[in-house]
């Protein structure tokens, strides 16, 4: 008997290679404002909601006006100036196809904002293959909140016992964790083993999960 029945899937780190543009297109955005912040600064926050990245950054309350305004303006940036350069993560389609395979429900489950998720997708070579999508579009608290993953997870006919989610920040572990489902890690994203803690197993990427998929918690 396998462990697990869903599988939740981030997108950003952990099937395409895109934490890095994002963190640019951050510092290209506030820099447009006035607010000079190191790339490093930001690259440590990428995989936490914008809204809350901007607070951190600016102190400038979530639901502010001018912090909207920022985040409109930087996911326009990205897809202007920084989608070109995202590749796929090895393995991201060949893994989804094998979750597929093994019978296993999946769904997207990512910090990206509708706009930005579809090209995303195709980037991964994914849009044929997810039709379950929960992006911080369709929710109100951003990672590390668990609300996108207990708003994913009310669309599979999964426990939460029985579910598990891919994912390559501290923010996803948390949010996991939050939401009381266990994660898999990956150093994917530029975050280390450790800095994944709280993680049943960290493996390096999709094509790493693959390569050692009968050692992995998604095996019989």
């Amino acid at each position: 008997m396998r462990r697990y029945d869903a599988v939740l899937l981030d997108v950003d780190g952990t099937l395409v290679d895109s934490n890095d543009a994002h963190a640019h297109s951050w510092v290209e955005t506030f820099a447009k404002h006035g607010i000079e912040v190191a790339f490093s600064r930001v690259r440590k926050l990428i995989g936490m909601g914008g809204d809350r990245l901007i607070e951190t950054i600016t102190g400038l309350p979530r639901d502010s006006r001018e912090s909207k305004r920022i985040s409109e303006e930087r996911s326009e940036d990205f897809r202007e100036h920084w989608l070109s350069q995202v590749k796929p993560l090895a393995g991201s389609r060949e893994l989804v196809l094998r979750l597929r395979s093994e019978g296993y429900q999946y769904a997207i489950a990512s910090a990206a904002r509708a706009e930005e998720l579809e090209p995303l997708l195709r980037i991964a070579g994914l849009s044929d293959l997810v039709s379950v999508r929960t992006t911080s579009s369709d929710i109100e608290k951003s990672k590390p909140d668990p609300e996108i993953v207990d708003a994913t997870l009310a669309r599979l006919a999964a426990p939460r016992s029985r579910t598990v989610m891919l994912g390559d920040t501290p923010y996803d572990v948390e949010a996991a964790r939050a939401a009381r489902i266990e994660i898999i890690g990956f150093t994917s994203g530029g975050w280390s083993a450790e800095a994944l803690a709280g993680a049943v197993a960290v493996f390096r990427g999709p094509a790493d999960l693959l390569a050692r998929w009968n050692e992995s918690p998604l095996a019989s």
